[in-house]
């Protein structure tokens, strides 16, 4: 089901990107407001949900720590959306805002940063909507090594209900290269303006919806007040300089001096992706679970934190290491469009 709505998601936006154990937890205190173990069915209004949240119970994102920024933690503030991890300012148009919060990371590396659509006080003739995206190119299920070759997959795999209006082509937005294509729905008269670039191993993609063609490349013009890294780019943005470099799959044997399994004690078949970062001596000093039960990520922590690597060397000096390790049952990779029903 997890698998069938992200796959629902996608379609709607077009955002074509393609990629188990437990533990018992602890003793807890009886939900007091509902839910599947609570033995309180007399809720008050005061114990009611409040109004636009959506609850969701299962494998969530999580961190070591509150401080390390993480993929997931950008916020909207003065009229502009920033992101510490991407190192991202996207200021708003004006009557633009962000009404819902996206689902949490999906366990193939895919978020939903932000939606925005117009205002209350929203004067215009037309109304579309933006939506910002990244995928994690170390967990994708797409044949792809780079946000280039991502998006072009899934220009290549647009199904026919749709057509190209625009092929894949760079462009040039706030002095930093997009990819871009469009398409267009003729039974729901709507364009998609995709732009995307990669920023620390994700693909970070722009998406604009609209049926009036001239809101779209108005709000793509106004793209040019974007404040993004100097590593952003379709192919070679893999960190480095002032945050780790990442590199996909350094949690190799070769790599690895100490490895501690983790210890489950609860069987479960989800798939747990996590992102660490590798300091100049080789310890573990943060973990990221993009998708993990609690008791998954105490175990899988409990076991990381004494992991020691080879130190990475840039230039010949020690340097961070930003890399992905699969635990539980890995999704199975997308190798055909015929054949890339991911909910199995």
């Amino acid at each position: 089901m997890q698998y069938r709505i992200l796959r629902f998601l996608l379609v709607l936006t077009f955002c074509l990107s393609l990629p188990a154990w437990g533990q018992n937890a602890g003793p807890q205190k009886t939900p007091q407001n509902g839910g599947d173990f609570s033995t309180n069915t007399d809720l008050t209004e005061k114990q009611k949900v409040p109004a636009g949240v959506i609850i969701v119970k299962g494998a969530l994102a999580s961190a070591s720590d509150s401080t390390t920024p993480v993929p997931e933690g950008g916020t909207v503030s003065g009229n502009a959306y920033g992101n510490r991890y991407f190192r991202l300012t996207y200021p708003l148009a004006p009557d633009w805002t962000q009404k819902y919060y996206g689902p949490p990371p999906s366990d193939t590396g895919y978020y939903v940063l932000a939606q925005f659509q117009p205002s209350d006080t929203y004067k215009g003739a037309t109304r579309g909507s933006i939506l910002v995206t990244a995928q994690d190119l170390f967990f994708t299920l797409t044949p792809a090594a780079n946000a280039f070759e991502l998006i072009n997959f899934a220009k290549e795999k647009l199904p026919t209900d749709y057509k190209v209006e625009h092929a894949l082509a760079p462009v040039s937005i706030a002095n930093h290269l997009f990819m871009r294509f469009d398409y267009f729905s003729a039974v729901a008269e709507l364009h998609w303006y995709v732009l995307a670039t990669q920023i620390r191993c994700h693909m970070l993609q722009f998406v604009f919806t609209s049926g009036d063609t001239k809101l779209a490349e108005s709000l793509i013009q106004q793209m040019n007040q974007l404040k993004l890294p100097a590593e952003a780019s379709p192919i070679l943005g893999n960190g480095g300089d002032d945050v780790p470099v990442c590199i996909k799959g350094y949690a190799r044997d070769e790599n690895i001096i100490e490895r501690v399994d983790p210890v489950m004690a609860e069987r479960r078949f989800n798939s747990v992706p996590v992102r660490i970062i590798i300091d100049k001596e080789g310890k573990v000093k943060h973990i990221h679970f993009l998708s993990a039960f609690p008791d998954q990520a105490n175990a899988i922590s409990d076991a990381l934190w004494r992991w020691r690597f080879r130190p990475y060397l840039r230039d010949g000096q020690p340097t961070e290491v930003e890399t992905g390790i699969m635990f539980g049952r890995a999704p199975r990779p997308v190798r055909d469009a015929a054949h890339s029903d991911v909910s199995e």
